[in-house]
């Protein structure tokens, strides 16, 4: 072969692996596999450095982060079975729409999202 057919193969095979690894990056952050959780230790170090915080201060902020996380827990569990009630009511209400073959489709597809959900819980999270 030439050295002009290696070169095209080179090309091909680079650009092959440049979309390959950009769609593989692409999926796996909008399917929200590759997003961090929030981390409490994280914010305080990176607030830390970034303000120059004293060690007291930095003490001081991870309380406060610590009173907010507990308070903002409170409230979503608070709300938490309004928000379960109104998805019940909008699941019941796709049902009433669809073929009994297409229900058991949906629920199949409810049983799906509502697991992986269970699985991107943090653990410790309801």
């Amino acid at each position: 072969m030439t050295r002009r057919a290696y070169l095209y193969f080179a090309l091909t095979f680079l650009l092959g692996a440049v979309v390959g690894g950009a769609g593989f990056f692409f999926f796996g952050w909008y399917t929200g596999h590759w997003h961090r959780g929030f981390n409490k230790d994280r914010v305080v170090r990176h607030m830390s450095r970034d303000l120059k915080l004293s060690p007291a201060q930095t003490e001081q902020l991870s309380g406060i982060m610590d009173d907010s996380m507990q308070k903002f827990r409170a409230l979503r569990e608070q709300g938490k079975p309004q928000f379960d009630a109104l998805q019940a009511e909008t699941r019941d209400r796709i049902r009433q729409i669809l073929t009994p073959e297409q229900v058991i489709r949906f629920n199949e597809m409810v049983r799906r999202l509502d697991e992986a959900q269970k699985r991107r819980r943090p653990p410790g999270d309801p």
